[in-house]
């Protein structure tokens, strides 16, 4: 029988990796690289949060309900947050005009934040629930709480053009009383701002003016304070004070300028019943140089020589007291 011509054959192999390996054992030693961030492994809880972030920014945004405060044209937020489950019941109480009320899913139930769904709801305010993550990215981790009112910017109308309002109305028989506004003069407090809202619709004042700059706005904390009043009594802007002021004097007002120190005490006030402009200064500095000045009269409220100065609040609220009873019919 013939042999098998391959039997006992040996093959030669060359040294080194053969053809086509590619490098696969030097591969295996290079690992897979530095590990991903939390928010990019799909499995990780970082990851989900975000899309959800995301998800729910676009539908803010979309129904037209951004989800911080807007700024105006120098940076100036124009819309308010108020944080804390006191705050918001309080808020929502006093009536302050609210765009959204945001609310932490599976919040934790107490008074307090039923009665906030409950007022928010008879009030028709949207209800917008979200996670304390997009919660803490909406107030920069302010303690919030799980409840988060969103106020829209007040809309301030004109100094002038209320004023002349004010006074045609009153010539054409509209309104009883002679026009009646309160001028700010550097009160930068909104605490004070919203308490002397409050004095004026509660002696029937027709509007408060105050000047563009170096002054307290209607925030949320003057809402808060004039306990509602900044819905009847309309807050105006002058962008120059004395102008404004020059203007009212050409329209019929008189402008009296609350200071110590004044020309005519309060008591002994004649031009109450005629139309007046009140403007009252800071606590500290009092009327400024150029307001003082153009003022028809300064009024002083006689007080004890032991007190330097009332509140600026509390003295508008005397003078408007002392204004409105001489103007009351008498009996």
């Amino acid at each position: 029988m013939a042999k098998n011509s391959r039997s006992g054959a040996v093959r030669k192999l060359k040294k080194g990796p053969s053809v086509g390996t590619g490098g696969h054992g030097r591969k295996a030693l290079e690992g897979k690289g530095p590990t991903p961030k939390a928010t990019e492994r799909t499995y990780h809880k970082a990851h989900k949060n975000q899309q959800l972030a995301e998800r729910s920014a676009a539908k803010r945004v979309d129904a037209g309900r951004p989800a911080r405060p807007r700024t105006g044209p120098k940076g100036r937020a124009t819309e308010e947050l108020v944080t804390g489950r006191n705050s918001v019941v309080e808020a929502l109480r006093a009536g302050i005009p609210a765009k959204a009320l945001y609310v932490a899913v599976r919040v934790d139930m107490d008074e307090r934040v039923r009665e906030s769904l409950k007022l928010a709801t008879e009030r028709g305010i949207p209800l917008m629930e979200a996670h304390k993550p997009e919660l803490d990215r909406l107030t920069e981790d302010a303690v919030h709480q799980g409840l988060v009112l969103q106020i829209p910017p007040y809309e301030y109308g004109d100094a002038v053009d209320k004023a002349q309002e004010v006074m045609a109305a009153w010539k054409k028989g509209h309104i009883a009383n002679a026009p009646l506004i309160v001028a700010l003069d550097g009160i930068t407090d909104t605490r004070n701002l919203g308490a002397i809202i409050r004095s004026v619709s509660a002696f029937s004042g027709h509007a408060v003016v105050i000047p563009e700059r170096r002054s307290a706005g209607v925030t949320a904390a003057a809402w808060k304070t004039s306990a509602g009043a900044a819905v009847r009594v309309p807050v105006v802007k002058a962008p120059n004070l004395n102008r404004a002021i020059g203007a009212f004097q050409d329209m019929g007002y008189f402008v009296l300028g609350l200071d110590g120190d004044g020309d005519v005490s309060l008591p002994n006030l004649s031009l109450a019943t005629d139309p007046v402009c009140l403007v009252v200064g800071s606590e500290g500095k009092g009327l400024s140089r150029l307001v003082r000045e153009n003022c028809d009269q300064i009024v002083s409220i006689p007080i004890n020589s032991a007190m330097e100065s009332l509140n600026a609040s509390m003295a508008v609220g005397i003078s408007l007291y002392e204004i409105s009873k001489q103007r009351a019919p008498q009996a």
